[in-house]
């Protein structure tokens, strides 16, 4: 069958292709050919820059072009060539002297690919599309997942909440703290990924610009590929390479993201329970139906949707950065392969996160039933009652209100006034302790 979305075998490419399609461009088939070209061709210019050649107007305008305008049928036209070269990088350099022999200037045409053996290309264009496809398509989406949560967190600061640990009724907290949890940690991560450098190899067959070196011994290669990788291509260029680059920073790469989508987890599950609980209901959308066998149910699939592929794309950064920085002697193959799969892990957390927002935007806050289960647990109090009794020295206070409350069921407002009403404290104490409720014993959090 010929490929359409219906046919795909990952859904990627098929059932999710239009909620991905934004990362095409970086890190399809066309997208690895145009990031190559485009360093090709970024080269060329720096060479011509740094006085080695010079380049005709209208070769540098046909240059330009592949970076400005790249088609499908330019890439299709490299297929072809790499059919004959059955070498990718290779194709590519044939199709840039050909671009150069069509603009006149087949004269200069032995300057691409210049000393450079295909990871100078692979190991720039790979990092360069990496680099731009998330600053593009993914970190906005992210901070935008953020300030959603926030705006939340906001909307829901006074709103009282039974706490739970270890599944069980705890001291009250606050809705919107317990969102900015979720904020805080995923500020965090974030912070902490975008502190990471993209890093790139550039020098030669093995790592030490041999080529350039022999054929321009008095020029300084190291600057040269610094400059053109740092300052040129926004990257960074490691300093000792073999033939690939290390992959290290790549990897850390890899496990940010990683902590991204476990903080993601933990927030789906956390709004899965408190769907479970009722504290959400969901808006109904006109159509949608939840069960194919029982018409009450709205289930809470984005959320569950997210949480799937979040794990997706955990197994398979997992993978990549235990695998790429791992190479037989000065390079074996087996990271090729591997990195043309970096759009997959990340079409999967793109997925992930629109899931989550369109889940946030269905939440309707069900606060009768949050405020029920407050009434419902006096218990929780307790602690507050201890800390004050301890406070005024009361002997033995936390024994006190364990052997009222722990294990014991049907603790309620007239339990705890009883209770307090028989210590021998000042009734200043007692109009204190008798003040305390589940729904105001929330303590205090940073401003937000």
């Amino acid at each position: 069958m010929e490929l359409q979305t219906l046919t795909a075998i990952s859904p990627i490419d098929g059932r999710y292709r239009r909620q991905v399609e934004s990362l095409d461009g970086f890190f399809s088939e066309f997208g690895l050919i145009r990031y190559r070209v485009r360093i090709e061709v970024e080269y060329l210019f720096h060479l011509s820059e740094s006085g080695f050649l010079a380049l005709p107007d209208a070769a540098r305008s046909a240059l330009q072009g592949l970076i400005d305008d790249f088609s499908l049928a330019q890439a299709a036209r490299i297929k072809d060539i790499e059919k004959v070269t059955n070498h990718d990088v290779k194709a590519v350099e044939y199709f840039i002297k050909s671009v150069l022999e069509e603009a006149g200037a087949g004269a200069i045409k032995e300057w691409v690919h210049f000393g450079l053996t295909s990871q100078d290309i692979n190991n720039t264009a790979i990092p360069l599309s990496w680099k731009e496809g998330l600053s593009t398509a993914y970190l906005p989406l992210a901070h935008g997942l953020v300030a959603q949560l926030h705006g939340l967190a906001v909307s829901w600061k006074d709103i009282p909440m039974l706490a739970r640990t270890h599944g069980q009724p705890a001291s009250p907290t606050r809705l919107g703290k317990e969102f900015m949890v979720f904020v805080e940690r995923l500020r965090g991560q974030l912070s902490a990924f975008e502190a990471l450098p993209f890093g790139a190899k550039f020098g030669g067959a093995t790592g030490n610009f041999n080529a350039h070196v022999i054929a321009y011994p008095a020029t300084d290669w190291i600057a040269f590929g610094n400059s053109f990788v740092d300052g040129r291509l926004g990257l960074a260029r490691q300093q000792f390479t073999t033939q690939i680059e290390h992959y290290d920073g790549l990897a850390a790469q890899f496990d940010a993201l990683k902590r991204i989508n476990t903080t993601l987890i933990d927030l789906c599950r956390d709004i899965w329970t408190y769907i479970s609980m009722d504290y959400f209901k969901q808006k109904v959308k006109e159509g949608e139906v939840g069960s194919s066998a029982m018409p009450h149910k709205v289930n809470p699939i984005d959320f569950e949707n997210a949480e799937g592929n979040l794990g997706l794309a955990n197994a398979l950064y997992e993978h990549l950065s235990s695998k790429l920085p791992v190479s037989r002697l000065q390079r074996d193959l087996t990271d090729s392969t591997v990195l043309r799969n970096l759009g997959v892990p990340l079409g999967h957390s793109l997925l992930a996160v629109n899931s989550i927002l369109r889940g946030l935007d269905k939440l309707i806050l069900n606060e009768g039933v949050m405020a029920r289960d407050l009434d419902n647990n006096w218990a929780v109090v307790a602690e507050a009652v201890q800390t004050v009794l301890r406070r005024v020295g009361y002997p033995n206070p936390y024994e006190a209100l364990k052997a009222l409350t722990r294990g014991a069921s049907g603790i309620t407002q007239e339990t705890m006034a009883r209770f307090i009403e028989g210590l021998d404290v000042s009734e200043d104490v007692k109009k204190e302790l008798k003040a305390i409720t589940p729904h105001n014993y929330t303590g205090v959090v940073a401003g937000y």
